[in-house]
């Protein structure tokens, strides 16, 4: 479904890359139109995201291959398809166990483990996938028809 390439970021398994991370995706949801709230919760989604990465798939080892794309989807008019945009994320590490992708359970009050529940959550779409050792995280956040893309 990738469209139109908005930015693409390539850096290493390194946790203290996260801010800079995050900041680009403040100001690429800023200038897309989405919401103050929606910007922090996209954000917010990709920081959990990439830190899982780091986390499980390369297991906290800081010199790793990370690839995030994002792009504009455009709205077309008689299709399902939003204007919005698409973020995705690869790495090579060690893809999950499809039935650990769950999360724990909300009733489980304790630390962590909560950021499936918040990107799931927070995104319209969240897709897995893994092929021939590149695993790959599709997100995808839709404007709401209040907003509209500046620039365009």
């Amino acid at each position: 479904m990738n469209t139109d390439l908005l930015l693409k970021l390539e850096f290493p398994s390194n946790p203290e890359l996260l801010c800079a991370v995050r900041g680009a995706m403040e100001r690429l949801t800023e200038k897309m139109g989405f919401s103050e709230r929606e910007c922090r919760s996209v954000t917010r989604a990709v920081d959990e995201a990439v830190t899982n990465i780091i986390r499980h798939a390369y297991r906290g080892q800081p010199n790793h291959p990370i690839v995030l794309t994002c792009y504009r989807l455009p709205k077309e008019v008689g299709s399902e398809l939003a204007q919005g945009m698409e973020i995705v994320l690869e790495d090579q590490g060690e893809p999950p166990d499809p039935g650990r992708l769950r999360g724990r359970s909300l009733d489980e009050i304790k630390p962590g483990g909560l950021g499936l529940h918040y990107i799931r959550e927070s995104m319209d779409v969240v897709e897995f996938s893994s092929s021939g050792g590149t695993n790959q995280l599709r997100l995808v956040r839709c404007l709401r028809p209040e907003n509209t893309i500046r620039g365009s």
